[in-house]
C-alpha cells in the first residue's frame, strides 16, 4: 500500500493493472474498428399485424398503415403491402426500415428477370421459398431481418396461395395466416368464419372477414391504425387499393371505470 492509503500494483505486478483498473491484455487492440461486431436487435419502427385468408380464385392481404415509433403512432400514412407482379403481393409486420430492405431487393430481382426478356413471372411459391432462404440466411449471421411476411398469390397453375415466413426462416401455407398479435385475436376469427363457409370464402366473404378482424384489432391492440390497405390478387391481376378507414362505434367507452 502506497502513502495515503492508495493501493499500487506490486513490484510483480509492474505494468498490470492497479487494484480496481481495467487492464488491456498484451498484443490487443480495443480500437473501434477491432472490437466484435455488433448488429441492431431492437426494431425502431415497427408495423404491427398482418392478415391473409384465400377465397375461390385468389387470395386477400391487408394491413393497416400506421407506423409506430415505440409506443408513439408516429406515421400514420406508410404501407405495408408490396405487389410483386401480378401474380404476387406481399404484406410485413415488424421493423419498418427491414421491410424497406426487402422490399428494394425484390423489386431488384423483379427487374433483373425482367431483364432477361424471357416472359418468365415469378409464381408465388416461387417468391416464398426466396424469402425463406432470405430471412434463414440472415438469422444464420445472427442479423436477423426483423419481420414477419405474409406471402400471397394466384397462378393458373398453382391456384390460391397464402404462406408465411419470419424472421427465423420458419415457413408454413395456410389457408389463413395473421401475424403480430393479430396472430392471437384475428386468426381465431378468420379460421372461425372459413370453417363456417365449408372452408371455402367468395371474395366477398374474404373481405368482409378481413374488414371485421381490422376492426377488432384496431379495438383490442395499441399499435393499430385506423385505416388498411387490401391487396387482391387474382387471375385477373394484383390491385392494392388505397387506405380505407375503419368504422367504429366507441359509445362504450363512457362506460368503462378503472377501480
Amino acid at each position: 500500500m502506497a502513502d495515503g492509503g492508495q493501493f499500487s500494483a506490486a513490484p510483480f505486478w509492474q505494468n498490470g493493472p492497479s487494484p480496481g483498473q481495467f487492464y488491456n491484455t498484451p498484443g490487443t487492440n480495443l480500437a473501434s474498428s477491432q472490437l466484435p461486431r455488433t448488429y441492431t436487435q431492437q426494431p425502431i419502427v415497427t408495423g404491427t399485424s398482418v392478415l391473409g385468408v384465400t377465397f375461390t380464385g385468389g387470395v386477400v392481404i391487408a394491413a393497416d398503415t400506421l407506423g409506430s415509433y415505440g409506443s408513439l403512432a408516429r406515421f400514420r400514412d406508410i404501407s405495408r403491402l408490396l405487389k410483386v407482379n401480378e401474380k404476387v403481393a406481399i404484406g410485413a409486420s415488424g421493423d419498418y426500415a427491414d421491410f424497406q430492405f426487402i422490399r428494394d431487393i425484390i423489386n431488384q430481382k423483379v427487374l433483373d428477370g425482367k431483364c432477361l426478356n424471357d416472359n418468365y413471372c415469378y409464381s408465388p411459391v416461387a417468391i416464398h421459398t426466396w424469402l425463406t432462404r432470405i430471412l434463414y440466411n440472415r438469422r444464420t449471421k445472427i442479423n436477423p431481418l426483423w419481420n414477419n411476411i405474409i406471402v400471397g398469390g394466384y397462378d393458373e397453375n398453382e391456384g390460391s396461395y397464402l404462406g408465411y415466413v419470419d424472421k427465423l426462416g420458419v415457413a408454413y401455407q395456410a389457408p389463413t395466416i395473421a401475424t403480430g398479435y393479430g396472430s392471437y385475436i384475428a386468426q381465431p376469427l378468420l379460421r372461425q368464419s372459413y370453417e363456417s363457409n365449408n372452408n371455402n370464402f367468395t371474395e366477398e366473404q374474404a373481405l368482409s372477414a378481413i374488414e371485421r378482424c381490422m376492426r377488432v384489432l384496431l379495438y383490442r391492440d395499441g399499435r393499430s391504425g385506423n385505416q388498411y390497405e387490401v391487396a387482391i390478387i387474382t387471375k385477373d391481376g394484383c390491385q392494392v387499393t388505397s387506405p380505407k378507414p375503419i368504422s367504429t362505434n366507441w359509445d362504450i367507452a363512457e362506460y368503462v371505470k378503472y377501480v
